[in-house]
C-alpha cells in the first residue's frame, strides 16, 4: 500500500474511492473497505481511501477529540484490509470552506475517480452540503458513480466510532472490541518509572502513550502485550497509584508482563485490551496491595488462557 500525505502527491487514471476519517476502522468501516477493494480489484483498478488529519470536528468546533487510532495505526489497518492507496489530507479551516463540487472536481482530476463508496450518513463540503444526494448529482456531472453503503448494526444499534470511544473511556474494552472487530490497543515506548514494581517483585513497564488517543478508564485490565512479533500475557494498571501517589493527575499506563524478565526500556510496546478486571483502589498497606495484585494475575491468566 502506498501512503500519500497530500492529494497533490498522487495521480491515477482510474480508481474506486471512499472518503472518511475512519477512526478505529471498526466493523462498519471494514465492510465499506472490503466492498471497495473487492469491486476495485474486479475492475482492475486501485482501491483508494482519502482520510483527514486532524479530525474535521476538531477544526470546526475547536474542541479536543480523543481518537481510537493514530494516522499510522489507521494506515496499518487499511493495509491489512487490502487497500492499494491511502491519501491523508490535512483538514484546515480553508478546506472546510471548499464546496462539494470543487472538492469532488479535485478528486476526479487527481484520482481518475470512477466509483465513490460512502456511508448512508456521509457528507462533505462547505456546510456539509455534499450529502449522498448531492454527491450523486455531482457524479452525473463529473462522470463517476456513487454507491451508498447501509449502516452496519447489531442488537446494540448502529456501530459508530463515537459509541466505541465512550465504551473505551468507561473501561468496557470487551464490548469495544466486539464493535471494533479487534481489541482496542495502545502503543508507545517503554520509559523509566519510579521502580516501585521492582521493589515489590512485580515489575512493570511504563508506557509513554499517545495523548491524542482515548485512554481506558482507570483500573486493572487483562491484555495481550507485543514486543515486535513476540506476544505475552499481561496485567495492565491504568491510573494514579492511589496507595502511593493519590494526588497524581495524569494516569500512568503500566504493564506487568507475565513470566517475563527482561529490561525493555526504549522499546515499543503494544497493548491489546481484552477485559477489565476491577477499579483502581487505594490499599491500607503494601502487603494488601501485593496480595490483590497476585489475585489479579491469576484471574488475568484465566481470561487469557
Amino acid at each position: 500500500m502506498q501512503h500519500h500525505c497530500a492529494l497533490e502527491d498522487i495521480t491515477l487514471e482510474h480508481s474506486w474511492l471512499t472518503i472518511g476519517v475512519y477512526d478505529g476502522v471498526h466493523r462498519g468501516h471494514q465492510e465499506i473497505i472490503r466492498r471497495l477493494t473487492r469491486g476495485a480489484h474486479a475492475d482492475g483498478m486501485p482501491a483508494v481511501v482519502l482520510t483527514f488529519d486532524p479530525h474535521p470536528a476538531v477544526v470546526l468546533s475547536g474542541r479536543e477529540i480523543k481518537l481510537l487510532t493514530t494516522p499510522v495505526e489507521r494506515a496499518e489497518d487499511f493495509e491489512t484490509l487490502g487497500l492499494d492507496e491511502l491519501v491523508t489530507v490535512a483538514f484546515t479551516t480553508e478546506l472546510s470552506q471548499v464546496s462539494a463540487f470543487e472538492f469532488m472536481s479535485r478528486l476526479k482530476s487527481r484520482l481518475g475517480l470512477d466509483q465513490l463508496l460512502i456511508g448512508y450518513d456521509f457528507a462533505l463540503g462547505k456546510g456539509r452540503e455534499g450529502n449522498t444526494a448531492r454527491l450523486t448529482e455531482i457524479g452525473r456531472e463529473l462522470d463517476y458513480q456513487v454507491q451508498i453503503i447501509a449502516a452496519v448494526s447489531d442488537e446494540s444499534g448502529v456501530i459508530s466510532s463515537t459509541e466505541i470511544r465512550k465504551l473505551v473511556s468507561i473501561g468496557d474494552v470487551a464490548e469495544a472490541a466486539r464493535l471494533l472487530g479487534h481489541p482496542y490497543s495502545l502503543r508507545g515506548k517503554v520509559v523509566h518509572g519510579d521502580g516501585r514494581g521492582h521493589r515489590i517483585n512485580i515489575p512493570t513497564a511504563n508506557m509513554d502513550y499517545p495523548l491524542s488517543k482515548v485512554i481506558p478508564a482507570n483500573g486493572i485490565y487483562a491484555c495481550w502485550a507485543y514486543l515486535g512479533k513476540e506476544k505475552f500475557k499481561a496485567l495492565v494498571n491504568i491510573g494514579i497509584n492511589p496507595t502511593f501517589t493519590p494526588d497524581k493527575q495524569t494516569p500512568n499506563v503500566e504493564a506487568h508482563l507475565l513470566d517475563f524478565d527482561r529490561k525493555i526500556y526504549d522499546q515499543v510496546l503494544k497493548l491489546e485490551f481484552v477485559e477489565r478486571l476491577r477499579d483502581e483502589k487505594k490499599f491500607d498497606s503494601v502487603e494488601a496491595l501485593i496480595e490483590q495484585i497476585h489475585k489479579d494475575i491469576e484471574r488475568g491468566r484465566q481470561i487469557l488462557a
